[in-house]
C-alpha cells in the first residue's frame, strides 16, 4: 500500500470482517474502539483499541504494518478537529463538545477550560485512561499518566505567575522549537487554537503522556498536525 493508514480504511475493513465500527467517517469514537478491541480479541492480540503494528497487520495485511498509523496520538486528532472555535462566537458547538464526555467544568464562556479540553480530548479517545481527580483543574494534569520529554501529543502542564502558583494552563505538544513550544489547547485567546509559549513556563515534570496510549515516537521536525481520517 502507499500513504498512511486512515481511520475510514480501519473502519471499512472491520466492517467487512463484520466489526460494527459505525459509520465510515473517520472518527475514531467509542463504536470504532469498540470494534477494534473485538477484533483484537479474535486474532488473539492485546485488546487496548488502539492501532498498534501488529493490529494493522492482522487487520489490513503486512503493508499496512510499515505504513504511518492514526492511533499513536488519537487525542492531538480528536483536538485538531476543534480547532477555530471560540468560546463565545461558537459557545454551543465548544460546550457541546466538552460535556460530550459525560461532564464538564461549566460554560466555557465564564468558566477557565483548557483542562476541561484537555480531559475531553483524552476521555473521548482513550476512554479506559486513568483521569485526575480533578480533570478541570490544569495543576492536576502535572501527576496525569507518565512522564515524557516534551514532543508531539506530550500533554504539557504550565504554571502562571508563580511556578509554585496553582495557576496555569494545559494543553497538547504540537512542535518544539530552541526554547519554546507550540501548544494546541482550549482557552487560548478564548478559543481552541495553537499558540507558542516559551518552555520555562513548563511545572518540574509536567510534560506528561498516558498510560494507555501507545509509545511517544520521534517525528522530523517533531510537527505531525496531519489528520489521518
Amino acid at each position: 500500500m502507499t500513504g498512511p493508514v486512515t481511520i475510514r480504511m480501519v473502519q471499512a475493513a472491520l466492517a467487512a470482517q463484520g466489526f460494527d465500527a459505525g459509520p465510515v467517517d473517520g472518527v475514531r469514537g467509542r463504536r470504532t474502539i469498540a470494534a477494534l478491541k473485538a477484533f483484537q480479541r479474535e486474532a488473539g492480540l492485546a485488546a487496548t483499541g488502539l492501532l498498534d503494528r501488529s493490529t494493522a497487520e492482522a487487520l489490513l495485511g503486512a503493508e499496512a504494518a510499515a505504513a504511518v498509523l492514526p492511533d499513536a496520538t488519537p487525542w492531538m486528532d480528536t483536538a485538531a478537529r476543534m480547532m477555530g472555535l471560540h468560546e463565545s462566537l461558537d459557545n454551543a458547538a465548544v460546550a457541546a463538545f466538552l460535556v460530550s464526555d459525560g461532564g464538564t467544568a461549566g460554560d466555557p464562556a465564564q468558566v477557565p477550560w483548557c483542562a476541561d479540553f484537555v480531559q475531553t480530548c483524552i476521555a473521548l479517545s482513550l476512554p479506559e485512561e486513568p483521569l485526575p481527580v480533578n480533570p478541570y483543574a490544569s495543576l492536576a494534569w502535572a501527576g496525569f499518566g507518565n512522564p515524557v520529554d516534551p514532543c508531539f501529543g506530550a500533554i504539557l502542564c504550565l504554571w502562571r505567575e508563580s511556578p509554585d502558583s496553582w495557576k496555569g494552563h494545559v494543553g497538547f505538544c504540537v512542535e518544539v522549537r530552541a526554547d519554546h513550544v507550540l501548544l494546541r489547547g482550549g482557552n487560548q485567546s478564548d478559543a481552541i487554537c495553537e499558540k507558542w509559549i516559551a518552555l520555562r513556563f513548563l511545572r518540574p515534570g509536567g510534560s506528561r503522556w498516558p498510560r494507555t496510549a501507545l509509545p511517544p515516537v520521534a517525528v522530523s521536525g517533531e510537527r505531525r498536525s496531519v489528520n489521518l481520517r
